[in-house]
């Protein structure tokens, strides 16, 4: 009688962590369009990190209304959101702006380390133990990556401020998914405010530390000349934090990270279709690869470890 509990909640658990893998999945293709926008403001003038400051700044003006009835919340858990916040927007803040100061291929190879980080992550802090199952992920994972990007692309050239910030997008997003892990109970829309608002902070001080590249002449009139088109990619961007934010509650990082790739197929599908780059057999043999790797997780890779203990919960979710 004691156990039946247990035994109900645990089809449960691995529905809600099936649910979750899915959703990350299309959290990554909805990031595998994400390109556009960027370039697109690229294009209208917007260099380096300014991009990254149009689309912020509308998406958290989106999210006021929000931010206003969930205030109580927020300040109840602020210090871990802020974290939290801090290093996801790093990571989204770091690749959008790597995105116009590199080759976009570059900034995919660089960022999509991410799933080393989250696995070293998992066995040093989860308990999780290196298996079978991961470790061909991992080698497909990566693999479809070189085979896509070509084995010479990180020797091409001495690498440069872009791909130090893609670099370091990855190493962030590893550490705010297991942030976000840990932060499992608080509700999600506290933590797409925080994604949002610490993109917006991290990008402003890449700004002012100068690694953000060149200004416009009148950062005022180009930013207000971008508000529309910026508010339209909010509306895109909220979900897509959403789908990315909720399964990195449920899933552990070295999971997130692999699943995600399914940002770097669409990247590479959509680049083909609606720029003109090349699809030839590389692409295609490196997405299956890919996908190879996010069935193998799904299908042989070990659950998610419980919640740690020391979690924090928020009692209005």
């Amino acid at each position: 009688m004691t156990e039946k509990p247990a035994q109900s909640q645990a089809p449960t658990a691995d529905r809600r962590a099936l649910m979750a893998s899915g959703g990350i999945v299309l959290g990554g293709a909805l990031w595998g369009f994400y390109w556009l926008p960027v370039r697109y403001l690229g294009a209208a003038g917007l260099e380096g990190a300014w991009p990254g400051v149009a689309i912020y700044l509308a998406t958290v003006i989106v999210l006021v209304p929000l931010i206003i009835r969930r205030a109580r919340a927020l300040l109840s858990h602020w210090q871990a959101l802020a974290i939290g916040g801090m290093l996801t927007g790093a990571a989204f803040s770091f690749y959008s702006t790597s995105l116009l100061m590199t080759e976009v291929v570059r900034a995919i190879l660089l960022f999509y380390l991410t799933p080393i980080w989250g696995t070293f992550l998992g066995i040093a802090f989860l308990g999780e133990r290196l298996t079978a199952a991961r470790a061909g992920a991992l080698v497909l994972a990566l693999g479809g990556l070189v085979v896509v990007l070509g084995p010479g692309m990180a020797m091409a050239r001495a690498p440069n401020a872009g791909d130090l910030l893609a670099l370091a997008s990855g190493v962030a997003w590893a550490l705010g998914s297991f942030q976000l892990y840990r932060l499992s109970r608080v509700a999600v829309t506290d933590l797409v405010i925080a994604f949002a608002t610490g993109s917006l902070v991290v990008t402003g001080l890449t700004l002012v530390a100068g690694i953000g590249g060149p200004a416009p002449e009148q950062p005022l009139s180009a930013l207000a000349a971008a508000a529309p088109i910026a508010l339209a990619i909010a509306l895109y961007v909220i979900p897509m934090l959403a789908l990315t934010v909720w399964p990195a509650t449920v899933l552990n990082p070295g999971r997130i990270g692999i699943l995600l790739m399914s940002d770097a197929v669409v990247g590479i599908i959509s680049a083909a279709f609606l720029s003109g780059e090349a699809f030839g057999w590389r692409e295609a043999a490196g997405t299956a690869l890919i996908i190879s790797a996010a069935v193998i997780e799904v299908t042989w890779g070990q659950s998610a470890p419980p919640p740690p203990a020391d979690q924090i919960s928020s009692p209005d979710i």
